[in-house]
Parts: structure tokens; sequence; C-alpha cells
């Protein structure tokens, strides 16, 4: 939903008069009081009133009444002014970490409890105007995508200013399109009458879309806000705080169980679509329980778990999905869905969160004679890839929930022993000290065996932050927990981009917890400005486990990594960079150790100390494709003989 206020510009004499019957400010050398400071006060007034406890700040000028005014509110008790609410403030000096930062306290917020289970608290952004509006895009894009609620605070020019040449102007009101929830273009305040009640019921419309609390759909909201000079403050008070135009928008409410998505569900009794709580496609269709996976995607929460473990079914979860945990999950299920005694027995497929990692689970979803049943909770859209689900249900139907649909007799067994043989095969290829160390230039790990340590070492109540591309690929393979820790992922759009301040966001927001990332090199290059922190701003303990192929070693495993492609491969997709790591933490004063085996990796993952420090460990590229090809074929041969006895 899209709406914009545009009034005309205000003629040139209109301006002067009201300007020259301003009030004068007593004590600042006859200078008026500044429209601009006293509104930017109103606006912080009312996001704390509706529940924005945290700001993250990018410095410009036209943005200064917010940046004022923001200061004000981060102050210690005893030195906030009269009227300001207390907010938590955050400074980035770039605007691409800002937005991501953001975007990580959001995340955490969602597991801090701070608004109900599964409830993000919204995180504001303030920047000034231009090209620094632009580079919140693609924290903006991840947000519409994993519906996370950012409030986007841009400064701007005066609509007089608007087309003509003026510094820093542009035409950025609607710069997001539909990426945004809503988008207001706010005009620059006069001080007249009536302008802090149209102000803020302006916040409360944008804070009630970005937390979806008409629509069940969160996702970030802009508010373009035109400022005249003066913009700086005088000595004049804040104004005191009040509710005339604020709405408090009730939310819906939160179930008691959390069967669907992290990120909120609606609270919708689903019956089941026929007596067996089921609807098999025709071709499909058979008296007697139907073979049934329960694929968990991004934020699909513990409640996938739950519903396989009551019917009986394996559980195919990515390391995001908040479900990959306990008897039912089957670590190697993209190895195994290839086998016809497994993928190619399932006749439906149960959808929570949104799967994005795995090709093989893609096709799983796109055969026509598997019934694909989408569990979306929230918004208008749902995951559906491949345009084949049969079914898209507000919550799990209450026969499953119960475990009263059931599984064929030995089909989850057939899948644990599975599991069990492609284990022992990851195991004994990872853990093989001469199938790990294959460089001439000295000792390196898979990255396969590197993820595999990650795993281990990380507790329950530890925070994982996954980067994209290969690292949560290789985790998604080799990771098996009992209990898993939290992890997080950008999987909204799956890009690389902020991963670093996307983690920080993340440490800020759960400071009692362990937070570590794991991330590859380019993620790490692409972000390494999320490392900056100035000496105003309150250090996190983060630890990054940087794994280091000196390239894009993700492509090597897809069909541009065929040898007939070499030619090309190297430039064009590898990206080859020789960057030294080392320096690079030196110039941000970041802790920096490298490893180049397992055996050096685990004491520093179990001692990761306090700060920000970062480990690099250098992994093997050159035979990534035929190491994935080896784990490929061994598991198919040991699934078999496994599999054989109960055929």
């Amino acid at each position: 939903m899209m709406a914009g206020v545009t009034p005309p510009p205000e003629d040139q004499p209109a301006r002067r008069r009201r300007r020259r019957d301003a009030t004068v400010v007593p004590g600042d050398g006859g200078r008026p009081p500044s429209p601009a400071v006293a509104a930017a006060r109103v606006l912080v007034q009312a996001l704390a009133a509706l529940g924005v406890r945290d700001v993250v700040l990018a410095p410009g000028s036209r943005s200064a009444p917010l940046a004022y005014a923001f200061a004000d509110a981060a102050r210690p008790d005893d030195e906030r002014p009269a009227g300001a609410p207390a907010i938590r403030l955050h400074v980035r000096v770039d605007e691409r970490d800002a937005g991501f930062l953001a975007l990580g306290l959001a995340k955490a917020s969602v597991h801090a409890g701070e608004r109900g289970p599964g409830a993000a608290r919204p995180v504001a952004v303030v920047t000034t105007s231009g090209t620094a509006v632009a580079n919140l895009h693609p924290a903006v894009l991840e947000a519409r995508h994993a519906g996370l609620p950012l409030v986007l605070l841009t400064a701007d020019r005066p609509h007089e200013l608007r087309g003509t040449g003026a510094n820093q102007t542009t035409e950025q009101a609607q710069l997001f399109g539909s990426s945004v929830r809503l988008a207001v273009d706010v005009p620059a305040p006069s001080g007249l009458p009536g302008e802090d009640r149209d102000l803020r019921r302006a916040v409360s419309r944008a804070l009630a879309a970005a937390t979806g609390a008409r629509t069940g759909d969160p996702g970030p909201v802009h508010l373009n806000l035109a400022f005249r000079e003066p913009l700086v403050p005088g000595d004049e008070p804040w104004p005191a705080a009040s509710d005339a135009g604020l709405s408090h928008v009730a939310g819906r409410a939160q179930p008691t169980e959390q069967w669907a998505a992290s990120t909120g569900a609606v609270p919708v009794v689903v019956e089941p679509v026929d007596e067996a709580g089921e609807r098999a496609r025709p071709s499909r269709r058979a008296r007697g329980a139907v073979p049934t996976v329960v694929v968990a995607g991004d934020g699909a929460g513990p409640g996938a778990a739950r519903l396989a473990e009551a019917n009986g079914w394996p559980l195919l979860a990515e390391p995001s999905s908040g479900a990959r945990q306990g008897p039912n999950a089957v670590g190697a299920y993209r190895l195994l869905l290839a086998d016809e005694r497994l993928g190619g027995r399932v006749g439906r497929v149960v959808v929570l969160g949104r799967p994005t990692l795995s090709r093989p689970v893609q096709a799983l979803l796109a055969r026509p004679d598997v019934d694909v049943l989408v569990v979306a909770p929230r918004g208008t859209d749902w995951p559906d890839a491949a345009r084949n689900a049969s079914q898209v249900l507000l919550e799990v139907p209450w026969r499953m929930r119960q475990g009263r649909v059931g599984a064929p007799a030995g089909w989850l067994d057939a899948w644990r022993t599975a599991d069990a043989a492609a284990q022992d095969v990851l195991a004994g290829i990872l853990d093989t000290p001469e199938d790990a160390r294959r460089s001439r230039s000295g000792p390196r790990v898979s990255g396969w065996a590197l993820a595999r340590a990650v795993a281990r070492a990380s507790a329950p109540d530890d925070v994982l932050v996954v980067g994209s591309s290969n690292p949560v690929r290789d985790l998604d393979l080799v990771a098996r927990w009992d209990l898993a820790p939290l992890v997080l992922a950008n999987r909204g759009l799956a890009g690389i981009d902020g991963t670093i301040a996307t983690a920080t966001g993340v440490a800020l927001g759960l400071p009692h917890r362990r937070v570590r990332a794991y991330l590859g090199d380019l993620t790490f290059l692409h972000d390494v400005g999320g490392l900056l922190r100035g000496p105003a701003e309150p250090s996190v303990d983060l630890q990054l486990v940087v794994s280091n192929d000196d390239g894009g070693s993700v492509f090597a495993t897809l069909e541009h990594g065929d040898p007939g492609r070499a030619d090309v491969f190297e430039r064009v997709f590898a990206t080859p960079h020789g960057v030294d790591v080392a320096a690079l933490c030196a110039a941000y004063g970041v802790r920096h150790t490298r490893v180049v085996d397992t055996d050096g990796l685990l004491p520093a993952l179990a001692a990761p100390g306090t700060g920000t420090s970062v480990v690099e460990v250098r992994v093997d590229r050159a035979h990534r494709r035929s190491l994935g090809e080896r784990l490929a074929t061994e598991v198919a041969a040991a699934v078999d003989k496994a599999l054989s006895p109960l055929s």
C-alpha cells in the first residue's frame, strides 16, 4: 500500500511573513524556533510511544533535526531533557550497514520476547537525503521478503527545492516502490496549528503497517521527511508528550501453539479438508497413510518439528528453520531425496517457512505426483516457486497437529536408517586428515569439514548467524543437533549484503547470548565496513568465522563449474581476490586469528573471547566439485546397502 501527501510549494511572500511573525526564542540571539526541530521531537515522542526502542542513524546535515532529537533521547536518565523519551541510539557512517544493523536488531527482538512470541519490534533507521536513501534499498528488500518491521526515516529538501537542481535532492519519496508496506511523503513543517497531530497520525499508520497489526504482514515502511532550515535547535524546551493524533492499533493475536512462521501467525482455525485430514492428488490417492515429509524452510519455527514427531514423518529442515532438531530431523536429506525408496515414495509434502536452499527439495515440490500443502500464516503470498501447491492454509490442520494422520509402517525408520548411513560416510570423509589436507601451499580444510566443526561448537543457548552461498548450504548438509542453537540467516532474498552488520545487530539485541557468524570470504569482504564502530558506540561480543577459499566456490558446485567451462570460470565466477584478511582486521582494530585445520579451529571456537573477533579458516576450493561428487556417490552406495534389507 502506497500513500503520499504533496502540498503545493509555498510562495516566497508567505514564507517571509511566517518567518517574520514567528515567536522568538529567549536567550538564543533572537532566532525564531525551528519548526523542523520541533517536528523531529514530536516524531521521536510518537515513535517511542508506539514501541520503537532502537534507532540506527547515519550522519548527515538535512537529517540534523532528527539527529539532535535522537541524541537527546539517548542520553542517560539524569541528563535527558524533560519531554524526551528513552531511546537506544546506534550510529554508523555507512547507510547500507545502518540498514542491516537495524535488520539484525529486528531479527533479535523476535527471539528476545520483547513483543510476545514470534513478533518483531520495529527498528527505525535515519538517513539524510540523496544517495544516502538509496543505500538502504538492499536492507529494505531483505526486510520486505523476510517480514521484518523497519521504519525508514529519510530526510529531504522541502518541496519548493525539488526539481530545481538543489544539492543532494532527488525524487526519493517513492524511491522504494513496492518494496515497502507504506510510503508517506511528509511535507516540511511550518509551525502551523495541527501539524503535530497530523505527524502523529502519519507515524501511527506507519507503525501499524510496519508491524502488520492490521494485515498480519509486517515489513518496512518509509517516512520521507522534508525539513527547512534552520536545522539546529536553540534552547527551546522539548514539547510536552501528547496523545493527540496517536492511534494505538490493536494487533492480531498470536496463537498459543506457534505452528507457523516465527514472524507471526494468524489465529484461524482450519478444519481438515476431509475426514482423514488430507487431500492427495488423484494420481496418489489410495487407502492407508500417504508417505509424507515435512519441509521446514527459513523461519518455519519449532512447530514444524512437533508436527513431524506427532505423525511419524521425516523432517527436512533447513538450518535457519528453527526446527532442525529432534529425532525426526534428517541431516543429509538433500542427498537422500534421489533414492527411489525415500524421495521417490513421497506422496505428500507439508511446507512450513520458506525453503530456498536445495535444488533436490525444489524438484520434490515440483513433482506432479506429490500433494503439496503449504502453511502460510501471514501476508498475501506463500512459498510455491514450482507453482504446484494444492492447498495453502493459515494453520496446520487440527488432525495433523494431533498426530491423527500418521505414516506408512517403516516410513520414518527407512529415512533414519539412510541418514545414519549417510552420516557415517560424511564422518569418514570429512574427518579424515588426508582428505582435508590437499593444498601444496599448506593444509586447508574443506568447507563441509569447517561447517561440521562450527555446528559441533554451537551450544543450544548460542546464536549462529549464517551467511548465504556455501556456508549455509554446507551447514545444511552436515549439521546434526539434538537441541539446535538459534540459527539466523538473511534468506528473504538470500544475498550476501550486510551480513556482518546483521550479525552485529543480532549481538546488540541478544547481549546475554554467545553470538557467532559463519560466512564466506566474499560475504566478509562485501560487508567489511560492518566492522567499523565508533568509539562512542557499544561493543558487542561477536565471533566471525570466515571460510576463506579466495573466491566464490559455490559456483563450482553448479553448472558453471563444469570442467568444460574452465576457460571463463575463474575470472567471472570464482573471482579470486588475494586479500590479506589479517591486514583488514588490523585496520579496523579487530582481533584476528588464522587457522589452517580443525585442530587449530576448535580452541578458537571454544573460547571466542570478548569483543568482535575474526577467525579466518583457509579452505580448499580446488577440489570443491570433486569432493562434492564423491560425497554424493559414496552416500548413495551406503544408503543402498543400508536399505536393501528393508526392501
